[in-house]
Parts: structure tokens; sequence; C-alpha cells
């Protein structure tokens, strides 16, 4: 299967049952447990509220998507989106699948005027390290991020 065999649109609600065995797949990369049920609730839920934007790599069926959240920049004084999601099927890896995600998201950022986007990946993560770069992303040296976590429900 060759990139141009994959379309990428923007998904709604009725797409939440589609995303589910991909982001299923996303948090257990992250070493978390399986647990779709949770899964469809936990994207139905951003969809309907509006709380998300996501999108979908298909081919016959979904092979990739990317999430982002709306945050705000105090110091810009402007809005950024939070890449928060970008998984691609082990056999679509190597593609540019993750590539037209990563473009898609930063075009739908610049249509809505933000100030730019941001994200976090594993210090090991050196496939996506590599894409991010090529793509002109930066690693940010100015400032260091800090975590206050809690048990999740």
């Amino acid at each position: 299967m060759i990139m141009s065999d994959i379309h990428i649109r923007r998904a709604g609600v009725p797409d939440a049952r589609l995303l589910v065995p991909l982001f299923d797949g996303y948090r257990q990369f992250y070493r978390k447990p399986s647990d779709p049920g949770r899964a469809q609730s936990f994207l139905t839920e951003r969809l309907e509220r509006g709380e998300a934007v996501v999108f979908l790599a298909e081919a016959v069926s979904p092979v990739g998507f990317t999430l982002l959240y709306p945050l705000f920049s105090s110091v810009r004084m402007a809005p950024v989106w939070l890449l928060n999601d970008l998984f691609v099927h082990a056999d679509f890896r190597r593609q540019g699948v993750g590539e037209e995600l990563l473009r898609q998201a930063e075009h739908f950022a610049r249509e809505e005027g933000a100030a730019g986007l941001e994200l976090a990946t594993e210090k090991e993560n050196t496939a996506a390290k590599t894409v991010y770069e090529r793509l002109g992303w930066t690693l940010e040296s100015a400032f260091d991020h800090y975590s206050l976590e809690f048990s999740a429900p």
C-alpha cells in the first residue's frame, strides 16, 4: 500500500467506533492495558462535546489517527493546539502516514489561527522524533515540562 491509497479526513462522532482499535493500540504502545469499552466512551465524549479534533487516516480500514486538544497561550495571547496523540498501525508505518497526519494537523491549526502546535513524546521514541524534526518541529529547550498525576477513575 502506498500513501496515495490512504485518505485523511476529520473524524466525527460516528467515527468513534472506527477509532477504537487504533486508540486502544496507541494506549498499549504506552504500556496501558487494553480497554476498548472505555476507549469508545472516551472518544465519543470528546467528539460529542467538541473537546477534541481527530484526523483519521484510512485505506480500506482505519490505519492511523491524530488527536488534537485546544489550549491557550497566555504569553502569546493566542490559541495553541496540543497534538496529544499520533498513532499509525504497525503495518502502515514508514509509508508517510504519520507525516501526512502531522501535515493535516498543522494545516488545521494554521487555518484556525493558532500560534502553533505542541506535542510531547517519550525520550526513547527516536523514530517519531526523526519525523517531527524533519517536518520542522523543534525540541523546546527554554522550558522544563512538569506534571502532577492523579490516579485515573
